[in-house]
């Protein structure tokens, strides 16, 4: 797959591990920076959705995306773990949820784009679970730099492969290939935000670290079976 992501706000919280790690399958180690877990809040949008040797389709290529994540590891192989993940697509979402294992859920959202801001909202509204919500607007505040090798946004953001569980406890790993982050220190005014709260998560207060990225072009390949977990 490739597909093109606009307008990345990454919203990190520091949480501590072993709230996190109970809700990780046991194959996956997670991954800690100084001892502490980090959960991601991630609002963007995509386009050019498609498969490497199709062309877009219109109404399935371009939609905006929030996915609720937290960081793994596999033997030595770090990667991205995700609690959530919404589609403003309910075809994407049914699709990806079905072929790449991972807990898409369909979602009523919109981006506006007022002056240097985004103005993003998502209302989770499966009715099995309706309960999770985002409502904010952000901005870059700053100049565009890559992040450095070992700071905590590298480790955060330099993630080139994500992992999946199936129903039946096998881990799939996806490989992802994209230039290293162009990230801008944001600024963030976010009203509601249950998006980790339907995971089990409690994320308090505001963010403890802000990033923007503008455009960023990604290629996804599919997922191959790498173990089996035991919870």
């Amino acid at each position: 797959m490739t597909q093109r992501w606009h307008d990345v706000l990454f919203a990190h919280w520091p949480v501590a591990a072993d709230d996190v790690r109970r809700l990780v399958p046991s194959a996956l180690q997670l991954d800690t920076y100084d001892g502490v877990a980090w959960v991601g809040v991630v609002p963007f949008r995509m386009s050019g959705v498609r498969a490497r040797w199709l062309p877009s389709v219109p109404w399935l290529s371009a939609f905006p995306e929030l996915n609720v994540r937290t960081y793994v590891l596999l033997g030595d192989k770090p990667g991205v773990f995700f609690f959530s993940l919404d589609a403003g697509n309910r075809v994407a979402a049914a699709v990806a949820r079905r072929w790449y294992h991972l807990p898409y859920f369909h979602a009523h959202m919109s981006v506006e784009h007022p002056g240097n801001a985004v103005g993003y909202r998502s209302q989770r509204i499966q009715r099995s679970d309706s309960s999770a919500q985002f409502v904010g607007h952000y901005r870059p505040t700053g100049e565009m730099a890559l992040p450095a090798q070992g700071s905590l946004a590298h480790w955060l953001t330099a993630r080139y492969c994500l992992y999946a569980v199936d129903p039946h406890g096998v881990v799939y790993r996806g490989e992802i290939a994209h230039a290293p982050w162009p990230l801008q220190p944001a600024a963030a005014a976010i009203d509601r935000n249950t998006m980790a709260d339907a995971a089990g998560l409690r994320l308090t207060g505001a963010p403890s670290l802000l990033h923007f990225a503008r455009l960023l072009d990604v290629a996804i390949w599919p997922l191959t079976p790498v173990s089996r977990s035991e919870g």
